[in-house]
Order: C-alpha cells, then structure tokens, then sequence
C-alpha cells in the first residue's frame, strides 16, 4: 500500500512542479504588466503636468506682455496729449506773453528798458523749451523726424537746461528699425534714463552712443553724476518702467552704476526683432 502511495506522488510531482512554475511566470508577467502601466502613466501624467505648466507660463506671460502693451499705449497717448496741451495752450500763453513784453519794450522808460529786455528773452527761451518738450512727447513727432534726430533733440533740450555737454555718438552704418513701434519704446527708455539724470545724478555730461553692429543696435547712455547703490533702487518705478519697455521689444537692459561713478544704460536690441 505504501509502495502505491509514493508511486503516485513519484508520478504527480513533475506535474505540481511545472504548474507552479507557469503560475510563477504569469504572475512575473502580470506584475511587469502592472509596473509598465503605472510607469506608462506616471510618465503621461507628468508630461501632462509639465504641458500645463509650460502653458500657464506662457499664458502669464502673454498676459503681462498684453498689460505692459497696454500700459505702454495708454502712457503714450497721456503723453501725447501733454504735449499737445503744452504745445497749444501753456505755447500759446507765452507767446502772447513774450508780445505784450515787446510792446512793452516800446513804451516804458529807458531806466527799465533793458529789464524788459531780459524778461522777453526769458520768456522767449521758455517757449522754445515748451515747443521742443512737446515735441518729444508726441509720438507722432517722434516718428517723424526720426530716432537719432529725436534723441538729438532731447540731449539739445538738456544741455540748454543744464548740461555742460551732452552729446550722441553714431557708429557703425546706421540701419532702420523695422519696427516704428520699437523705435518709439527704445526712445521713450532713454527719455526716462536722461530725465533721471536732471532730476538725480548731479551731472555735469551726457553720452549716449547709438552702435549699429552686423545684427543689432547697441545703444549705451551714461552720465558722470553721484551715481548710486543699483540694488536699493531695483525696484525703482523708473527701473521696473524701463526693463519692460525693453522686454517687450526682446532688448536686452541693463543698468550699473556705483556711488561717486555715474550710471550707464546698456540696450542691446536685435534689429531683426
């Protein structure tokens, strides 16, 4: 009886054995199938998630260029229309002004005759300032007598208020901006940068240096005023004003400066932009 027993189990084992081996190699196979999938998916999920990401990104940086966009216009328009009042009514005002002077001129007593004089010179100066002031507001003006004439302009106007010097350098073959738009900003950068100069710098001298190279405009500006420490003021409204002008024009800004060394402007702008 034994000896049937232990034959029997002699002749199942190989089956037992072989069994368990197929049921080892599908459960290996179910489980490689299950970790495929949750590798499959975790690499989807995070392809998704990074897709989301990278369009949120995009999304707010649309958005910001749209504000900055539209920050930009409606400052142009304010300052159009500054120009305009300055131009039409305070020109206006004294010009009518610097004419009852001259008659002025023509009546009173020789003894004040020459203080006359030099009221109606001053008033006289004082429209021009006026007219060339509003000119540099006006867009439109801009554009049309040109970038380097404008900046010209403006360095003029400044070194008849209180400039030893202020002078623009051209180098290079000059090259038009394709762009009107960016023509319009990358002046508008160096008005705030010069307007900080009469306001803060203490300067004796203006620079500004317009190099056109193969591909882009280097545009540097500097004056040699007090100077200042750049990281307590970098998050200046001037500061902050002038990195998204340039940043929505694709220019690359900078600006250093050190205490008792002046300030220079760097705009690197790609003239393909």
């Amino acid at each position: 009886m034994i000896n049937s027993v232990l034959v029997l189990l002699q002749e199942e084992s190989p089956v037992s054995t072989a069994a368990e081996r197929y049921l080892l190699i599908y459960m290996i196979g179910v489980l490689l199938v299950v970790c495929t999938l949750i590798i499959l998916f975790f690499i989807v999920f995070q392809k998704r998630k990074n897709k989301l990401l990278l369009d949120k990104i995009k999304l707010q940086k649309a958005f910001d260029e749209e504000i900055s966009r539209t920050q930009t216009e409606i400052q142009e328009q304010t300052l159009k229309s500054i120009g305009w009042e300055l131009h039409d009514n305070v020109g206006q005002l004294l010009s009518v002004a610097s004419m009852q002077l001259s008659i002025l001129g023509t009546q009173v007593s020789p003894e004040i005759k020459d203080s006359v004089r030099e009221t109606t010179n001053i008033v006289r100066d004082s429209l021009k300032e006026v007219r060339s002031l509003s000119k540099s507001l006006n867009n439109e003006v801009v554009l049309n007598i040109g970038f380097e004439k404008s900046i010209s302009n403006e360095l003029d106007r400044l070194k008849r208020m209180k400039f030893t010097s202020a002078e623009l350098i051209i180098k290079g073959n000059t090259a038009p901006i394709a762009n009107k738009k960016h023509e319009i900003i990358m002046f508008r950068i160096l008005q705030e940068f010069l307007s900080n100069a009469v306001k803060y710098s203490e300067a004796k001298n203006l620079k500004v240096i317009l190099d056109y190279q193969k591909t882009n405009l280097l545009i540097q500006a500097s004056d040699d005023g007090k100077g200042f420490d750049v990281e307590t003021v970098a998050k200046g409204a001037g500061l902050l004003n002038m990195k998204s002008r340039a940043a929505l024009i694709n220019a690359q800004f900078n600006l250093t400066s050190k205490i008792g060394e002046g300030v220079t402007l760097t705009i690197d702008y790609p003239l393909n932009a």
